[in-house]
């Protein structure tokens, strides 16, 4: 029976460090997705041509926005349905970030299955 025994206990080490080591890459998978940057646009027809630009990382985390020189010649400021377009703008570029930080996810962390470790995402 002791050999039956060291054969579970050794089983049961290797899932321990193979839970470790999926740990460790879904850490570092999370590190990476805060270090990227994800632009979100709006409102451009061409590339460099965007009215709003908003930066964020790969976790949603919305660390920048940018308004085109165009901007000040469509919107006025005084003028209630040109604030209104402005604000639809910037939640069009953010709604574009977060779909593009969404494909960043699933590319980094998609590999994991959704079985994360308790403690995770």
């Amino acid at each position: 029976m002791a050999g039956y025994r060291g054969g579970m206990n050794g089983n049961m080490n290797n899932l321990v460090k193979q839970a470790q080591k999926l740990q460790e890459q879904m850490q570092e998978a999370e590190k990476e997705l805060e270090e990227l940057e994800v632009v979100g646009t709006s409102g451009g027809g061409e590339e460099g041509d965007e009215t709003v630009v908003i930066y964020m990382n790969g976790k949603k985390i919305i660390n920048g926005v940018e308004f085109g020189s165009k901007i000040s010649q469509m919107v006025d400021l005084s003028d209630e349905e040109d604030v209104e377009m402005l604000e639809d703008l910037i939640l069009a570029a953010i709604n574009d970030g977060y779909k593009k930080a969404d494909e960043l996810y699933q590319e980094k962390m998609g590999k994991f299955g959704g079985a994360g470790l308790p403690g995770m995402m």
